[in-house]
């Protein structure tokens, strides 16, 4: 079927290649939520004056504001007004005659402009004007054989809710219905885009996050891959740690495209474990990328240049990121892109602790972290996730949030006492695909970075 662009990539790739032609489209969500910004979008990217984008509003907005709040939007391109783009006021004619003066008010402007896409805003609020149930559905009846039968496309918007759209007369007719809601967790609140409906054609299902910007609606489609089944070729050589006595453990290090989960207390050092594992790789000149949500790239300065690594060296990409309104959808697909972007054969994510506090939603964090997991493996890269363990001593478990079942390599580091002193121990508690040497070493970190020692008895690591 032929489709049309919406100018929101991230919406293309959830319709699986745009809305479908000649088709209508019921457009639902409450005030603020980007619907008139969407359909503005979708009216300008397709829009070209042999097609022209008609935008007719009702009796929601007033005509001036919707031009003035427009203007302020990147793909709000003036020179297309009065050419390409034309806007025209419904609500008078709506408000004196009716619905019927309004079907032939919208029939003369169509023939007017021919246009490829139409634009109604509010729809649901043309309701209110019919003088009962039958008379609205004669409307719509009469509006979508007029707008099927001169191959228009229509965007429907309005204030519904997901329950308005399944009980309204409105979504029989619409050959597509999407939703935009929020929801809110604790202190947090989260965009969510959904396709109640698209006929014809598959879509991704979900709740997809999204973001309104001056350039128009981000969308983060739900990052939920089913398995593959297809065959890949798996690298041999095994990659270092960046630990040479860590290497020793692991029968010479990991699996290209395995997933390493570092975990242990605050301050025992997850982080400067990953920036070994990093920082090793340069010499192979394999990129690697950190995703951090703890330091700024100034803390981090500190960090790296102590132990004669450096912040600008071109063989690692810092994304430093702050965990306030962020979206864990979106963060994914940043890492994604940079993936690409920056060839990086090696990833680190400083934390999944706090990754999974963006994502309260426990299964979604689990899809989309099997998904990130597979697409790293499909394409040889290793990936690393620090988390930090709630027990300073003695931990008894690694994660709530099922990140070790998945993980091919689980590293344990945690404090034990000696005296006076604090001090800290390493152990691989899993490896697939490898007989790793199980004893509890103890590490100290000097300006070399992590030095690995000699074994220490476990009666001492889980002593009171």
């Amino acid at each position: 079927m032929k489709r049309i662009p919406t100018g929101t990539v991230g919406l293309d790739t959830v319709l699986r290649g745009g809305l479908v032609a000649d088709s209508i489209t019921l457009l639902g969500g409450p005030p603020g939520s980007g619907k008139t910004i969407l359909a503005e979008s979708c009216l300008f990217t397709n829009a070209s004056e042999s097609r022209p984008g008609l935008y007719l509003s009702t009796v929601s907005e007033p005509f001036d504001k919707i031009l003035r709040y427009g203007q302020s939007l990147s793909f709000f391109d003036v020179t297309k007004i009065g050419s390409a783009v034309f806007y025209d006021d419904l609500g008078d004619v709506l408000v004196r005659d009716g619905l019927g003066a309004v079907s032939d008010l919208i029939s003369a402007l169509v023939k007017e402009h021919r246009p490829g896409v139409v634009v109604i805003d509010s729809f649901k609020a043309m309701k209110a004007f019919a003088t009962d149930e039958a008379d609205f559905r004669r409307f719509l009846h009469d509006l979508a054989g007029r707008f099927t039968a001169l191959a228009v496309s229509s965007i429907w918007v309005g204030e519904y809710s997901v329950e308005d759209a399944f009980a309204s007369a409105e979504f029989a007719v619409a050959d597509a219905v999407i939703t935009l809601e929020t929801k809110r967790a604790v202190e947090r609140s989260t965009r969510y885009l959904s396709i109640a409906k698209l006929r014809g054609s598959g879509f991704l299902s979900g709740d997809h996050v999204y973001r309104v910007t001056r350039d128009g609606l981000q969308v983060f489609p739900r990052l939920a891959d089913p398995a593959e089944h297809e065959a890949y070729v798996a690298p041999g050589e095994r990659v270092s740690t960046g630990v040479p006595a860590l290497d020793h453990c692991l029968e010479d290090g990991y699996w290209p495209g395995s997933t390493t989960l570092i975990a242990g207390p605050s301050g025992i050092g997850k982080t400067l474990m990953g920036l070994h594992f990093l920082y090793a790789a340069g010499p192979r000149k394999e990129p690697g990328i950190l995703l951090t949500l703890q330091e700024n790239r100034t803390q981090l300065a500190r960090v790296i240049d102590r132990f004669g690594w450096s912040i600008d060296d071109p063989s690692v990409c810092i994304m430093d990121r702050s965990p306030v309104d962020a979206y864990v959808d979106e963060l994914v697909y940043q890492l994604l892109d940079a993936m690409q972007e920056f060839g990086a054969r090696r990833i680190v994510v400083d934390s999944y602790t706090d990754l999974a506090r963006l994502s309260p939603d426990r299964t979604r964090l689990r899809e989309f972290t099997y998904s990130l997991i597979q697409r790293c493996a499909r394409n040889g890269v290793s990936l690393m996730f620090t988390h930090e363990t709630v027990e300073l001593f003695g931990i008894s478990r690694m994660s709530d949030y099922g990140i070790s079942n998945i993980s091919d390599n689980v590293v344990l580091l945690q404090h034990f006492p000696d005296g006076t002193d604090m001090k800290r121990a390493i152990n691989v508690v899993k490896s697939r695909g490898t007989a790793p040497l199980t004893g509890i070493r103890e590490f100290t970190i000097s300006p070399k970075g992590i030095e690995v020692g000699e074994p220490v008895d476990a009666n001492r690591l889980y002593r009171p």
